[in-house]
């Protein structure tokens, strides 16, 4: 059964060709991660990226979601998060500039416009972002006399032209994922900009399980501990897949209606709220925010104490990453869910929830049950992206696919999966799940 289903997708003309585009895309994108910026040792950089992998910290947490471009200091070396920061700098902008408030109301034009915008803000922040990096890569090796551990010049001729180049390659880089993911989206198959980012981190996978081996075979891991670990992360895997599916439905009911000359009878519906309404930004931001001590750390001298004081100590780290997660996940909502518009919305479409008023009192129930399930919602991922370093700690192996990566494959595999389903319902083909089976539901997005 399971394999009919699979081999229905490539009976399908129009899928068998958006599954070609997309892959063919994504191997442009990992082939373009060993095209190097120009004016850089690459060996002296791989041997830097390997020591802050030991002792972690920011730019470990940018590797990571670069697909291991900034390791090989390749020209896609900012990777796609330019992009990411300026899309969710426009959606906060949109809360306190009335005139992008009004652009998201404006339909299919309105979007348009601010993806335009965001585009901009992406080749700005590439910009600064590699004047950053070029001058952070002259340093290596230079500024702090080898007192870092790591004594090799990364930048053997340092010049105003070497900073030129290199904003040049690292902007148009991203300004070339940044198309790559559009037509992804628009020709293929599943969100582009997503699935860059999760072939970056997936990528990761197969090292990843070398050193594990390798660490098997030198006996510093007993084969036991690793058949534990698989089939705790597969267990992982599936609660993640459970609470990323599950939704709290409020119920709505619809008044009769005209239409003209003929009457409506009202219909019965439900209002999706996700359990996990901020997706993966809180624990993204919580680990960039504790991560900069160690990056602060090995620039200024000063604060390498207050760096070993919460690196040394897992209970402190682990306790201010979940402070800092359950902070940003009600930030985060708070900013890009509003329960008024909701409320108005409903009672403009003639609709209230059974048992409250509509207007102000639908507003306040829907904002407590928000608040309930963006509670929940934060303690799963902070327990999820806490659980690889404790389990770092019981091991002493440092894994580089942890929970943040996690959250990010389930949840990109689950909405390509989805609208891969789409495609073979819209056919009159089974879908994954079988003739009788529950439709996949990836990320409810819902529209204020």
């Amino acid at each position: 059964m399971a394999l009919n289903a699979f081999a229905n997708v490539f009976r399908i003309a129009e899928l068998r060709s958006r599954l070609a585009y997309t892959l063919l895309l994504l191997a442009v994108y990992r082939i373009g991660i060993f095209i190097n910026t120009p004016g850089v040792d690459r060996a002296a950089m791989n041997a830097f990226m390997d020591a802050q992998k030991q002792s972690g910290g920011l730019v470990s947490l940018f590797n990571l979601f670069s697909g291991g471009a900034l390791e090989q200091m390749s020209i896609f070396g900012l990777g796609i998060m330019p992009y990411v920061s300026a899309s969710i700098i426009m959606q906060l902008l949109a809360v306190v500039v009335p005139s992008l408030e009004r652009l998201q109301k404006e339909g299919a034009g309105g979007r348009q416009k601010i993806n335009q915008y965001t585009r901009y803000g992406t080749i700005v922040l590439s910009v600064v972002q590699g004047i950053g990096i070029s001058r952070w890569l002259a340093s290596l090796g230079r500024s702090d006399g080898g007192q870092s551990g790591f004594n090799q010049v990364v930048v053997p001729n340092d010049s105003v032209w070497f900073t030129f180049m290199t904003v040049i390659s690292l902007t148009a880089g991203t300004a070339f994922i940044m198309w790559l993911g559009e037509r992804i989206t628009e020709r293929g198959i599943g969100n582009g900009i997503s699935l860059i980012i999760f072939a970056g981190i997936v990528a990761g996978v197969l090292p990843g399980a070398k050193t594990l081996l390798d660490l098997t075979r030198q006996e510093v891991i007993a084969v036991a501990e690793v058949l534990a670990l698989l089939v705790f992360m597969l267990l992982i895997i599936g609660v993640v897949v459970y609470v990323e599916r599950g939704m709290r439905r409020i119920p709505i009911q619809y008044a009769k209606r005209m239409a003209g000359r003929r009457m409506f009878a009202g219909q019965a519906t439900y209002f999706p709220m996700k359990v996990n309404t901020s997706g993966v930004i809180p624990p993204i931001f919580a680990g960039a925010v504790l991560s900069f001590p160690a990056t602060l750390g090995t620039w200024f001298p000063f604060l390498q104490d207050f760096q070993r004081a919460i690196e040394g100590n897992l209970w402190v780290y682990n306790g201010l990453f979940v402070l800092l997660v359950i902070f940003f996940a009600y930030f985060y909502t708070a900013l890009t869910f509003r329960p008024d518009d909701v409320a108005d919305n409903i009672k403009k479409q003639g609709g209230y929830i059974p048992g409250i008023r509509p207007g102000r009192q639908t507003a306040e129930f829907i904002e407590r049950v928000l608040n309930r399930l963006t509670f929940g919602g934060a303690i799963y991922l902070a327990v999820i992206c806490v659980i690889p370093s404790v389990i770092t700690g019981l091991l002493g192996v440092r894994f580089t696919f942890g929970g943040t990566a996690l959250l990010i494959v389930v949840g990109v595999a689950l909405d390509t999966v989805q609208q891969i389903e789409g495609h073979l319902i819209s056919r009159n083909y089974e879908g994954f799940a079988g003739p009788r089976g529950p439709r996949i539901r990836g990320r409810v997005r819902v529209a204020a």
